[in-house]
């Protein structure tokens, strides 16, 4: 943590060391140290970093998927709708994510759509790489945002032929042809509950040309996270980077919307949106879609 933690440098470490090693001064097992490990993670202060035991770890990577049904569907005024929920667990469940993922934007782009809405609003976050995966289509191709450490050292995040890659090396997902050129118009819509990689999602927006977002702000984790498997299968989830975005602004507060609109996300089924609303008015005014 010490060495790594991305507000390293606001922690009392010898504090947090007193205070860890009297917590575990008596363990004799690894299980016995956890208090202390959670203890210290606490103290990090970043809001985003956490501690898994082995239990934990196992409905993690074991099968236990967290992920709402992907949506997409085109709206009137040839406007195609992704509803890019959150995603976390196992391979397979990424693979299927995606597959189902860029059936719905090919189901809404059909005909081919003037501009896209990209709702992150019930995105609580997961694993960015298939979502980037999704949205890289719609994004285009070239650098789209990337992450910076405590020490300064960057890395670019950028998508080649739909697909995402870190630093020049793909992420594992197959090419996915561009929708509208990769320069269509977007509206991002975000909420306080667009969280961690989908706020990622969200700065990789960031800058692009002809995309403006909508909503309310982000819950304000727009970090990145480095698992540290401990000696007993136990997971430290280390918040080590920042997010930035395409033009180099790096975030790890709540992101603003360019437009704020009261939500009903509360009010499930709802036929009324105004976040939605508010975005396809804007969007029905772009060159592209008039």
């Amino acid at each position: 943590m010490e060495e790594n933690a991305l507000r390293r440098d606001n922690v009392d470490w010898a504090a947090v060391r007193r205070a860890a090693f009297t917590r575990a001064g008596s363990a004799q097992r690894p299980v016995d140290t956890y208090p202390a490990i959670e203890t210290a993670v606490g103290a990090l202060g970043d809001g985003h970093s956490r501690f898994f035991d082995p239990k934990d770890v196992n409905e993690l990577e074991g099968g236990a998927a967290v992920r709402r049904p992907v949506e997409g569907r085109a709206l009137p005024g040839r406007v195609g709708y992704l509803s890019l929920p959150r995603v976390q667990g196992s391979g397979e469940v990424y693979q299927q994510y995606v597959r189902e993922s860029r059936a719905a934007v090919a189901k809404a782009n059909r005909p081919t759509a003037c501009g896209w809405v990209i709702d992150l609003r019930r995105n609580g976050g997961g694993n960015m790489w298939p979502m980037l995966a999704v949205a890289g289509p719609v994004l285009g191709d070239g650098n789209v945002g990337g992450f910076v450490d405590a020490k300064g050292k960057k890395s670019v995040w950028s998508i080649e032929k739909g697909s995402p890659r870190l630093d020049g090396e793909s992420k594992g997902w197959g090419a996915s042809a561009p929708v509208g050129a990769g320069s269509a118009p977007v509206a991002v819509l975000t909420s306080r509950s667009t969280a961690s990689s989908g706020e990622a999602v969200a700065v990789a927006f960031r800058g692009r040309p002809d995309t403006r977002s909508f909503g309310q702000d982000t819950t304000g984790v727009p970090t990145g996270n480095q698992a540290h498997r401990l000696s007993d299968g136990a997971l430290l989830n280390l918040t080590e980077v920042k997010d930035t975005d395409r033009t180099g602004r790096a975030y790890d507060a709540p992101i603003p919307p360019d437009e704020v609109v009261a939500d009903n996300l509360d009010r499930e089924g709802s036929y009324q949106d105004p976040v939605l609303e508010a975005a396809t008015e804007w969007l029905s005014k772009q060159p592209a879609c008039t």
